[in-house]
């Protein structure tokens, strides 16, 4: 693969589960970085980050961000992580501000308004389709911490989850290397696991066993409820839990084949996260 000449990388979402890994790796590679937060005061990012004010879902208040850069991650949610609808106008802006290359990290199967925007633009772009994120597994540390315990649902449900940094440093090889334009890439850990065997591997981590119980589907949803999801969401997360597309539970090569290093085991993010379940 040849380098891509990027002088300035647009991160947004910079300070979620994938942006804040990617502005470091993006630095690490001498590359200059942008990144859109709703607050920069508690942004907490790298010195020589330029960071702006802003999100997604508010055109009129990105030409700053766009302005200039070479290179774009987007997502596909904005306030309130509702999905975006102004996939035209932010794929119009990004020509316009001189932007050719883009990363859209999905947030569902399907394609969404932005994808679908970015994908008849004209940009150079690369999908990016994560399976589950090894970092939803934080909400099981309070009662870890508490009680050694962990209570979920859907106990036999199999995922191929896969550590955010890696998905990081996938979006930073696309977006600055070519080879990756056109392309949609599932992006999957090098194990599958069942919530079981994710408690196994949080106890031997921290050398005490940790009981899993399994909650029923309607303690499951009802839990859902309480955290402010609506029937959509809800009806989606049970889906992936249900019926999960294949990709969903089958290891695939794709992080290391565009890394160039393997992906990262589950046991590995809970030794570097150790300190949350402790």
């Amino acid at each position: 693969m040849t380098g891509f000449d990027t002088r300035t990388v647009l991160v947004t979402g910079a300070t979620g589960n994938v942006g804040r890994p990617l502005v470091d790796s993006l630095l690490a590679a001498g590359h200059r970085v942008r990144a859109l937060t709703r607050d920069p005061s508690r942004a907490a990012l790298p010195a020589g980050v330029e960071v702006i004010a802003g999100n997604l879902s508010d055109t009129a208040g990105l030409a700053r961000a766009f302005d200039g850069a070479d290179a774009a991650h987007l997502i596909t949610f904005g306030e309130g992580y509702a999905p975006l609808t102004n996939g035209d106008e932010i794929a119009a802006l990004a020509l316009k501000s001189g932007v050719t290359k883009v990363s859209v990290l999905k947030g569902d199967v399907t394609r969404s308004p932005l994808e679908e925007a970015i994908e008849a633009s004209g940009l150079r772009w690369t999908f990016l389709s994560p399976v589950e994120f090894m970092s939803n597994t934080l909400e099981w540390a309070e009662s870890v911490r508490t009680e050694s315990t962990i209570r979920a649902g859907f106990a036999t449900a199999r995922s191929a989850m896969i550590h955010d940094g890696d998905i990081a440093e996938t979006a930073a090889v696309v977006l600055t290397r070519d080879g990756h334009d056109g392309r949609e890439y599932w992006l999957t850990g090098p194990e599958v696991l069942t919530p079981p065997d994710q408690a196994r591997i949080i106890g031997e981590a921290l050398g005490r066993e940790i009981r899993f119980v399994e909650l029923s589907r309607d303690e499951v949803v009802a839990h859902w409820r309480a955290e402010g999801f609506g029937a959509e969401d809800i009806e989606f997360f049970l889906a992936m839990r249900t019926d999960p597309p294949e990709a969903g539970y089958t290891v695939l090569p794709t992080v290391e084949e565009v890394t160039g290093r393997p992906a990262r085991t589950y046991r590995t993010w809970v030794t570097e996260n150790l300190a949350a379940f402790s």
